[in-house]
């Protein structure tokens, strides 16, 4: 008897056809299981490229003068851009050195523009909402003006 149940929660039967699983109810909770891991997959996979492919633009937008900041630390001004590489000045004295553009980990000042914009874009977006504010005060300040008078003229 034990045996019985055993192979029943083994999801096998005894061959006397008293089977405690319905047949297939396995096979759904593996391909669910399978279905869940390949979305999963697919969207870290997704989301992977998407930052890569903002890195790489990142990098292909690198212009003569910008600060940059290399995967090994090194922080320069860029001075010749080519096709895989770029030659950037550190330090006071002005060294030069060659680097290849999939060293380059930050781009300073492409950063500093984008936050700039991002403060100038909140900075606007405050001063309209306070005009807004500004204007709705203003309208219901003259509704009441217009209701205390029509009040008035009832009450004469």
């Amino acid at each position: 008897m034990e045996l019985i149940t055993l192979m029943g929660m083994l999801g096998t039967s005894t061959g006397t056809g008293s089977s405690t699983t319905a047949p297939g109810g396995n096979s759904w909770s593996f391909i669910i299981m399978i279905g869940v891991m390949v979305a999963m997959m697919f969207f870290m996979n997704r989301s992977q490229k998407k930052k890569q492919k903002e890195e790489q633009e990142k990098r292909d937008n690198v212009q003569i003068g910008d600060e940059i900041t290399t995967i090994g630390g090194i922080m320069g001004r860029v001075v010749t851009v080519k096709e895989d590489s770029l030659i950037i000045e550190t330090g006071a004295d002005r060294n030069k050195m060659k680097i290849a553009k999939w060293a380059i980990s930050q781009n300073n000042t492409a950063d500093e523009k984008a936050a700039a914009e991002r403060e100038a874009a909140k900075a606007a977006a405050e001063a309209e909402k306070q005009k807004r504010m500004e204007e709705a005060a203003e309208n219901s300040k003259a509704k009441r003006k217009k209701t205390k008078k029509k009040d008035d003229t009832f009450d004469s």
